[in-house]
């Protein structure tokens, strides 16, 4: 696995590949890696001829209050994982390479409407950052498809919508959700529970499944299953920051005839800020 450092080099190998025509995947992660990451290296393979993964924790989608620094840095293990994987090359760029002229100077990428709703009401300006990140990484790497999780549902509908109204010629691949045994999806952060506080916010996933259900089945009206799931993960030490759901496509939320539906979900527990969402339909 080549390690790359500066966009110099990763231009250079990218050149390489390009003259012999090999497919490109790209995997854009920020590191501390888990099996959810791995499954996303092991879509990629199936992809692409050549499998880039980079790390890179980007300021720019952290608000004023909000964990940056605390961001788990596991570099070593994560070279490790990503070896045994097979990747091609890792790139790891700094955050002067990233925004040499400071986050103040540097030029944005906004993805209106859908950036406004659920996560990015609470996390203003988080979906900029998410989008001019990527942005950048699909201008460096020049991937020909990329690959990212489903549990980050939003992130995943705002990312298709840059690629298509920027017109990028980019493949973007949604990767199911990987869950523990018991249905908690897995995530860097919850590295920061305690166990008991692990076993609760199983509840995310349950509460889920009764909503789906519920809506199945047409047994009950929206508002009632929302109410429900509010007090359900109320009941088990959870504090909610949103429950909604959504027409999956427009992130809109759903009326009674639409049949493609997510279920989106933010709840903190403690100090830690879990998210998690089911798709399906009716």
């Amino acid at each position: 696995m080549k390690f790359i450092e500066t966009l110099s080099a990763l231009r250079d190998i990218r050149q390489q590949w390009r003259n012999t025509q090999q497919r490109v995947a790209f995997v854009p992660t920020m590191g501390n890696l888990h099996d959810g990451h791995i499954e996303l290296v092991k879509k990629a393979r199936t992809l692409a001829d050549v499998v880039v993964v980079s790390i890179f924790v980007n300021p720019m989608q952290f608000g004023a209050n909000e964990d940056l620094d605390a961001y788990p840095r596991t570099l070593d293990a994560d070279k490790a994982k990503l070896e045994a994987e097979g990747v091609d090359a890792l790139f790891f760029p700094s955050a002067s390479d990233i925004y040499p002229h400071g986050l103040n100077e540097q030029t944005f990428v906004e993805v209106p409407g859908i950036s406004d709703l659920w996560c990015g009401a609470s996390r203003p300006g988080h979906f900029r950052g998410v989008a001019t990140i990527v942005c950048k990484l699909f201008n460096m790497v020049q991937p020909d498809v990329a690959c990212f999780g489903e549990k980050d549902f939003q992130q995943l509908q705002v990312i298709r919508t840059m690629v298509e109204d920027l017109s990028m010629p980019i493949d973007i691949v949604g990767v199911p959700t990987r869950r523990q045994p018991d249905g908690l999806a897995m995530s860097s952060r919850n590295g920061y529970l305690t166990e008991t506080q692990r076993q609760q916010a199983t509840q995310i996933f349950a509460t889920m499944n009764t909503m789906r259900d519920a809506l199945q089945a047409r047994s009950d009206s929206q508002q009632a299953i929302l109410d429900l799931a509010t007090a359900q993960l109320e009941g088990a030490g959870l504090k909610p920051d949103y429950v909604a759901i959504c027409n999956a496509r427009t992130l809109q939320p759903a009326t009674e005839e639409d049949n493609d539906l997510v279920i989106l979900m933010a709840a903190y527990m403690g100090k830690t800020r879990l998210i998690d969402n089911l798709h399906f339909t009716r």
